[in-house]
C-alpha cells in the first residue's frame, strides 16, 4: 500500500474507533439489549448504514444520495434507540420527535438541493479514491453519532425523569433554533430561485443580521437537545455533552462557515457591497447588523 493509503486507513480505524468509544461510554447505565447497550447498537448501526451506503456510491462515483443517506442514518438511529427502550419517558418521546423532525426536513431539503444543482464539488477529488470515499461516509456515520448522542443518550437512559426546568427551555431552544434554520433556508432558496439575483449574495431577511442565520439555528437546536438532556445524564454519560461542541466546531471550523466564506470570498471579494456587507454583518449570531 502506498502512503497515502496508510494515512487513510489510519484515518478510518480513529474515525470508528472515536464513535465506537463515545457510544460504548454513552450507553453505561442505560438501556441494555441482550449482552449491548442500546446506545452502542445504534452506533454499530451508524456504521453500518453508511459503509454499505458507500458501496453503490463507490461502483457509481455518485455523492446524490450521501446527504439523503446521513439525513436516514439520523432518524433510523433514534427510532431504533427508541424501539429498544421501551416503556419511554416523556421526555425520551419528545426527543425523539424533535430529532426525527430535523433529520426529514433536513434530508429532503438536501436531497432537493443536489438534484438541483446535479453533484457536491466537494467529493470531485474524493469519488475517484477508495479509501477517501470510504472515509467521508465513515465520517458521516461519526457525524450521526457525535451530533445525536445526547438524543441517544435520553432515550436510552431508563430515567423518568419529570422535565422541569431544563427540559421545558431545551425544548425552547430546540424551537427557536429549528425555526431560524428553515427560515433562513426557505429565504436563500427563495433569492436563488429568482433569476434576477443570479451572481449576487443574499443580504436580506436572516441574512442581513447573520451571514450564516441557518448554521445558528442549528448550533442554537442541538444545544437545545443538549439541555433537556441534562437531567438524566449520570457518570460517563456526561460524555454525550460534546454533541452541541462538536456541531459548533464543525460549523465554525470545519466544513461550515470556513469553505463557505472561502466560496464567498473568492467569488465576491473587493466588490465594495461585498466587503461592506462583511464588514457590518455578524458572521454566525443573528444581532442587528453594524452602523456604518
Amino acid at each position: 500500500m502506498t502512503n497515502k493509503t496508510n494515512k487513510g486507513v489510519i484515518v478510518f480505524l480513529i474515525i470508528t474507533l472515536i464513535g465506537l468509544g463515545v457510544v460504548f461510554a454513552g450507553g453505561q447505565g442505560g438501556t441494555q439489549h441482550g449482552p449491548l447497550s442500546v446506545f452502542l447498537i445504534c452506533g454499530i448501526w451508524a456504521f453500518l448504514v453508511n459503509w454499505i451506503g458507500f458501496i453503490p456510491a463507490y461502483l457509481k462515483q455518485t455523492e446524490k444520495f450521501y446527504d439523503l443517506i446521513g439525513a436516514f442514518t439520523n432518524s433510523s438511529t433514534i427510532l431504533i434507540a427508541a424501539a429498544l427502550s421501551k416503556p419511554m419517558s416523556l421526555r425520551g418521546i419528545i426527543v425523539t420527535v424533535l430529532v426525527t423532525v430535523w433529520a426529514v426536513r433536513l434530508g429532503s431539503f438536501l436531497f432537493k438541493r443536489i438534484s438541483r444543482d446535479g453533484k457536491d464539488h466537494r467529493f470531485d477529488a474524493i469519488k475517484p479514491v477508495f479509501i477517501r470515499f470510504l472515509n467521508a461516509w465513515t465520517l458521516q456515520a461519526l457525524w450521526v453519532i457525535l451530533t445525536t448522542a445526547a438524543a441517544v443518550a435520553v432515550v436510552t437512559s431508563g430515567r423518568d425523569v419529570p422535565l422541569g426546568v431544563f427540559g421545558y427551555a431545551g425544548i425552547a431552544f430546540w424551537v427557536v433554533g429549528f425555526g431560524i434554520e428553515v427560515i433562513a433556508d426557505g429565504q436563500k432558496k427563495t433569492f436563488r430561485a429568482n433569476p434576477a439575483n443570479k451572481g449576487k449574495f443574499i443580504t436580506g431577511g436572516l441574512w442581513s443580521w447573520s451571514r450564516h442565520p441557518n448554521y445558528f439555528g442549528e448550533i442554537l437546536l442541538w444545544f437545545g437537545v443538549a439541555v433537556i438532556a441534562l437531567p438524566v445524564l449520570q457518570g460517563w454519560q456526561y460524555i454525550v455533552l460534546v454533541s452541541p461542541i462538536f456541531v459548533y466546531l464543525l460549523l465554525t471550523r470545519v466544513s461550515g462557515i470556513p469553505m463557505l466564506e472561502a466560496s464567498s470570498d473568492k467569488k465576491w471579494g473587493g466588490q465594495a457591497d461585498y466587503e461592506a456587507y462583511k464588514k457590518h454583518t455578524s458572521v454566525l449570531f443573528i444581532r442587528p447588523p453594524k452602523k456604518a
